[in-house]
């Protein structure tokens, strides 16, 4: 897998700017979004030819009223106790897809962990990690992006928790 310097400007977002910046090793792979799909993340893998499970979503909460950010496999939900818990926090719910749009500064179906407005606490599901070596897909940033590379360079971009959120 090789750093994408072929990418035309069009398929340059904050996402992949983080990671250029982070001198990371990634590609991209665009693929026809249906913003009629019920869940974006399962449409993403199938539209790619990738097991649900190497896809992660990315999902917006809030833990005590605090912001967090977290990813889990497509085919997965999380659980809000385990958000909570994760974050050493009491209650855990999920955001206003406005609110998520307006934090992140990306439009729901393409909000990427990557290269958000602001730098939130960020949860990786352990149950979605296999191996650091192993590759994932995340949103890219738009949609119809994603960004695939290693989940040791996931982790350690996002300096994630990898915890039970499942």
């Amino acid at each position: 897998m090789a750093k994408n310097p072929t990418k035309t400007p069009a398929k340059t977002t904050r996402a992949t700017q983080a990671l250029d910046k982070a001198a990371l090793r990634y590609s991209l792979h665009a693929y026809a979004y249906d913003p009629e799909a019920p869940r974006t993340g399962l449409q993403a893998a199938e539209a790619l030819g990738v097991a649900p499970g190497r896809v992660l979503k990315t999902l917006m909460a809030a833990v005590d009223g605090k912001t967090v950010c977290l990813l889990v496999a497509s085919d997965k939900e999380v659980s809000m106790k385990r958000v909570a818990a994760a974050f050493s926090g009491k209650a855990a719910a999920m955001l206003k897809p406005t609110d998520a749009e307006r934090l992140t500064g990306y439009h729901v179906g393409g909000i990427s962990p990557l290269g958000q407005k602001r730098v939130f606490p960020t949860a990786i599901d352990a149950g979605s990690l296999s191996d650091p070596a192993a590759e994932i897909h995340i949103n890219g940033g738009g949609r119809g992006v994603q960004i695939r590379l290693t989940e040791g360079d996931l982790v350690a971009v996002l300096a994630a928790l990898v915890v039970p959120l499942t």
